[in-house]
This record gives C-alpha cells, sequence and structure tokens, in this order.
C-alpha cells in the first residue's frame, strides 16, 4: 500500500519521472504556456511556484539552485530578471490550469498549463490604420512617444 506517499507515479521509474519534470518545468517557464496531461500539470505546478518563489528570493544561492533544477541558463536568466518581476507583489498562485480536449488516441484529459500573468507580446498594427500615425487624435499617446 501507499500510505504517506506523495505525488503521483505517471507510470515512471524515478529517474525518469523528475527527468519529466524538470523539461516541463523548464518549457513552461521559457513559452509561458505548454498543454500536456491533467496529472503532469498538476504535479508540474508545485515545481514552476518553488522556481518563481527561487527568482523572486534573487540571491545567489537560489540561482544557483534553480540552475540545478532548471535545463537552460537562458531560462534562468529569464526567471530571475522577467518572470520574477512579473509576480513581485504576488504572494503565490502563479500558474494556471484551463482544461482544453481529450486527447484522441487514448482520451487522455488535456489542459493548458501558463502563467498568469503572461509577457505582452507588441500587437500589430492593422493594414487598414496607416502606419506614420497621421489621422491619430493628440490624446492617444503610444508607450514609446511617452518614454520619449
Amino acid at each position: 500500500m501507499r500510505h504517506k506517499k506523495k505525488g503521483r507515479q505517471l507510470g515512471r521509474q524515478t529517474k525518469h519521472r523528475w527527468a519529466l519534470f524538470r523539461s516541463l518545468v523548464t518549457s513552461l517557464l521559457e513559452q509561458e504556456r505548454i498543454e500536456t496531461t491533467e496529472a503532469k500539470a498538476k504535479e508540474v505546478r508545485g515545481f514552476t511556484d518553488r522556481m518563481i518563489s527561487l527568482g523572486k528570493e534573487g540571491s545567489l544561492p537560489a540561482r544557483r539552485r534553480a540552475l540545478s533544477f532548471l535545463r537552460s541558463k537562458a531560462v534562468v536568466s529569464k526567471l530571475f530578471s522577467d518572470v520574477a518581476s512579473r509576480f513581485q507583489n504576488r504572494p503565490g498562485g502563479y500558474t494556471r490550469i484551463i482544461r482544453t480536449r481529450r486527447r484522441i488516441g487514448d482520451a487522455a484529459e488535456m489542459v493548458a498549463i501558463e502563467l498568469v500573468t503572461r509577457a505582452e507580446k507588441p500587437k500589430a498594427v492593422p493594414a487598414s490604420e496607416p502606419a506614420t500615425g497621421e489621422n491619430k487624435d493628440s490624446t492617444d499617446k503610444s508607450p514609446a512617444s511617452a518614454e520619449a
């Protein structure tokens, strides 16, 4: 019996399971949204929250702990510079799980796990509007003009 055993085994041996968790957390922090099964997403959520908490701490030992778990130095630098600053005033709950579909092959429940505040991508200017900004109101200021 598995009394007092935490976590899901996911039908894998320990080393394979840890490698799976490490790669899923790395992908989630890199892409900020991934699609996986519900059981995997629920397990990865805790690891991701711990990595973001390390990023918020910002110390050198925290960076080394994150480097020992995550697979990419680029993801660690993104975690400590960009992601941690977005969640600075949030006490926890950095991810959300959204049910998306059932997988065709085995009818597994698929979910999208994403960071609660995702990085905003610059919006493309529609083709109907002039790119030079001629017919715009003087009250409508873009972020670029506000910085200048």
